[in-house]
């Protein structure tokens, strides 16, 4: 399905957002001009460009998705030269490529990664980084779904980790715990503008299952929800492949995910514990703001796609998990330097993604460092356009209000003809029919006549309250709201306590 022209696929700017910058479209270019790195990007004559410059430019990722275009060997030094990572991410989610600044490494931490079975740090690693996950879903299951059923067989799950005495064991209970988490997303709706919502296919109002039934697996996810997760989770993958080639390790000698090709085992591993902490940011996102229709595709077979401008704004998180992953990718690789044979006096990797042993030197301690979490886009929940704040648009506020207005009418009039309204106001009557046959004119002060109410006693009441008029004679809110504004004249009895309430008495 083709992007129709009236709706715009790109940020008008290329500038950091986040510390991160994200091409998409075809004619893709990124390379360098004297000193400068440009980037170009678009589709058809919307086209974007921008220069760099080496100091001051605040790019920390630059996200490149689709595969039409050039990248420039001296662009690819500028970024290394920057400390400033380049991915590669295919118009699907997958990983493509990733590449960060030149490292040293030590081939005895690889030997060791690659031992890590023998030596038995394969299975230590592999339950230091299931429990953290566990934990997560089981917080996201418990205090975000509100499924306690879920998040206490995750609990159980999590407590047989201890005694896993080989990976297969450690596979087997992560995957009956990820049974039971996703069992508790299934009917999770999604919400979309009202006027979306006639071109929005059924099965994306619901999150669903993770497995895709395009291919049995989340790839090539069906509705925007998994089409989301997919995304970040690429987004993962490429920070934990930077964070373990920055540390000196082989990306592809995994733990718990079996070797296969074309696939970064260690990546993968690396990713589980910081999982739960898309999938929280996700649910928040879904669960306080609605999708556009505008920024998904969906192909002809069903496979749900997202449009530049949602990617983009997706791709401001890579920081965010660059943060996340970096503490584990150091503790497997400290834990791996710990089983090889090595002189007392060499000093241990590296730690540059947190940079935990600088902050050490110093007399310090390592301070988590927060990152700003972008915000979901606010938009209207009954056009779709971007809005700053409140829930409709100036336009869509008014037709909401109004049937807002017309509906709480509707319940009043059915609310107000029902027996219990009905015998509530035949009580109220008696009682005022017995008081005005009790009531003497003669007890009515001389001074106190129709004239007198209209002249001084209406006039000042516009200074009380609603409230205080209706308690001090003893009526309803409504009634005293038109002997405010004079709309009524209330019955003679009630002039007295009205004179006293404004302070007039006979000496006026």
């Amino acid at each position: 399905m083709a992007a129709t022209e009236n709706v715009s696929q790109y940020p008008k700017s290329l500038q950091p957002r986040h510390g991160v910058v994200t091409l998409f479209g075809y004619g893709i270019t990124v390379r360098v001009d004297r000193g400068h790195l440009i980037l170009q990007d678009g589709i058809g004559a919307e086209r974007r460009e921008a220069r760099f410059p080496r100091v001051g430019h605040g790019l920390r990722r630059l996200v490149v998705i689709g595969a039409d275009g050039m990248v420039s060997l001296a662009a690819l030094r500028w970024l290394a030269d920057q400390d400033a990572a380049f991915v590669m991410l295919d118009r699907d989610g997958s990983v493509l490529a990733t590449t960060g600044p030149a490292r040293p490494s030590d081939a005895r931490l690889r030997r060791a990664q690659a031992l890590a079975q023998q030596s038995g740090a394969a299975l230590r690693i592999t339950r230091e980084l299931i429990s953290p996950k566990l934990a997560g879903q089981e917080r996201v299951a418990r205090h975000k779904l509100l499924d306690g059923n879920s998040a206490d067989a995750i609990a159980r799950f999590r407590a047989e980790l201890e005694g896993a005495s080989t990976i297969q064991e450690v596979r087997s209970i992560e995957s009956q715990a990820a049974a039971a988490y996703w069992s508790g997303w299934r009917n999770l709706p999604i919400s979309f503008p009202r006027n979306d919502i006639a071109r929005v296919p059924e099965h994306w109002l619901t999150f669903g299952a993770r497995h895709s039934p395009l291919t049995g697996s989340p790839r090539l996810a069906a509705n925007p929800p998994n089409a989301i997760l997919n995304y970040l989770y690429a987004l993962l993958e490429s920070e934990a492949r930077l964070a373990a080639a920055a540390l000196g390790l082989d990306p592809g000698l995994g733990v718990l995910h079996v070797d296969t090709p074309n696939r970064d085992s260690l990546a993968c591993d690396l990713m589980e514990p910081v999982r739960p902490e898309i999938d929280a940011f996700v649910l928040d996102w879904i669960t306080r703001e609605p999708l556009s229709r505008q920024w998904f595709l969906e192909q002809r077979d069903g496979n749900c796609r997202l449009m530049a401008s949602f990617a983009v704004r997706l791709s401001e998180t890579a920081v965010i998990w660059c943060r996340a992953v970096a503490p584990y990718a150091e503790w497997v690789t400290h834990t791996l330097w710990s089983t090889t044979s090595k002189p007392v006096r060499l000093l241990a990797p590296a730690t540059r993604p947190t940079q935990r042993h600088r902050s050490e030197a110093r007399g310090g301690t390592l301070a988590a460092r927060t990152e700003h979490v972008p915000r979901p886009e606010r938009i209207c929940r009954m056009c779709g356009v971007h809005i700053s704040r409140r829930n409709y648009c100036a336009q869509c506020g008014k037709a909401v209000a109004t049937e807002q207005l017309v509906a709480a009418a509707r319940s009043g009039r059915v609310a107000a003809q029902r027996a219990e309204a009905q015998a509530r106001r035949a009580d109220t009557q008696h009682r005022n029919a017995l008081a005005q046959r009790a009531w003497l004119p003669s007890s009515q002060p001389a001074w106190l006549n129709k004239e007198t109410y209209t002249n001084q006693i209406q006039p000042r009441l516009a200074r009380f309250t609603v409230p205080a008029i209706a308690s001090a004679i003893g009526v309803s809110m409504p009634y005293a709201t038109d002997i405010r504004a004079g709309r009524c004249c209330p019955h003679p009895r009630h002039w007295l306590l009205l004179a006293r309430l404004v302070g007039i008495s006979e000496d006026v």
